[in-house]
């Protein structure tokens, strides 16, 4: 037999690898396809919503350019994004006071949301007295009242804090209180049978019943302070992402109101996100899952 040369062997050895890698790329690739299709529920929460953004955008986009809509009636998702490429630093800025507002009317919402529904469930004079009051507010469109919150508060930032709490707080009380109510009876009447203090019940009795309930109305009151700190920035506030709409709107400027729209988006899912992240660390020291089905 001839000796091989050197460069038929190195060659040889080249071509080899390379199959060898492409041959891994393609398992790892398969095998990541057949996670999605397997798996059911990363299809749902990953596959599925993304699928349908992406045709939603396209449609979108091919929709107006193929009508010929004016921009300045829709703007193409095209055009939206060169407004988030082109101007970073006026977005970032006006989205601070947002944010800001946004977390602490969320942050006092759930505090006395919380504080007050506890409050009705263990005094039956204090729930007697102030949940009829409570649900004719709930029943009062909120957005009606924020000119007279002007009135009460003037035109500041104290104005739209106490709009956004007035707006979030209704959510978590009446799911504190339907938790809380909702505690097994056999196990109040066991704790109690074993001389547990009402603290004690409170504590290792009522609140692990309670907390499914009360991450699904913080979840819906984070969207609630949202749309309170927007309705006051609307009204009042010289700053913000609400502000930046108003003024693109009066400036026929559409795809700036659309990234605005954007922003508002990603801080309302900043939000929802860190309760979620809040549950899950609750549930992970509880050793138990809290979530509801339904959020």
């Amino acid at each position: 037999m001839r000796p091989i040369a050197a460069e038929t062997f190195y060659k040889a050895i080249a071509v080899k690898a390379i199959d060898q890698t492409g041959r891994d790329a393609f398992s790892a690739l398969r095998e990541l396809a057949g996670r999605f299709v397997v798996d059911p529920a990363i299809g749902r929460r990953v596959l599925l919503p993304t699928l349908v953004a992406a045709a939603v955008l396209l449609a979108w986009e091919y929709g107006v350019r193929l009508t010929h809509v004016s921009p300045m009636i829709i703007a193409p998702p095209s055009a939206i994004w060169e407004v988030l490429k082109t101007n970073p630093g006026i977005l970032l800025q006006q989205s601070l006071p947002t944010l800001a507002s946004a977390l602490v009317g969320f942050g006092l919402a759930a505090a006395l949301g919380i504080f007050l529904g506890a409050a009705l469930v263990l005094s039956r004079a204090a729930r007697k007295a102030f949940y009829p009051y409570i649900l004719v507010l709930q029943l009062i469109p909120k957005v009606a009242l924020a000119p007279l919150f002007i009135v009460w508060l003037g035109v500041g930032p104290t104005s739209r804090l106490s709009f956004a709490v007035f707006m979030a707080f209704f959510p978590i009380v009446i799911s504190t209180m339907t938790g809380l109510m909702s505690a097994d009876r056999n196990a109040i009447r066991l704790a109690a049978s074993l001389t547990a203090s009402p603290w004690q019940i409170f504590h290792s009795v009522r609140l692990p019943y309670a907390l499914p309930h009360v991450f699904a109305g913080l979840k819906i009151s984070a969207t609630m302070a949202m749309i309170g700190v927007i309705v006051g920035e609307f009204v009042t506030a010289q700053e913000g992402l609400g502000y930046l709409i108003m003024f693109a709107t009066s400036a026929a400027e559409t795809a700036l109101v659309f990234a605005a729209i954007a922003l508002l988006c990603v801080i309302g899912l900043a939000l929802y996100g860190g309760v979620v992240l809040v549950e899950a660390i609750v549930q992970k020291r509880l050793g138990v899952s809290i979530t509801t089905s339904e959020f």
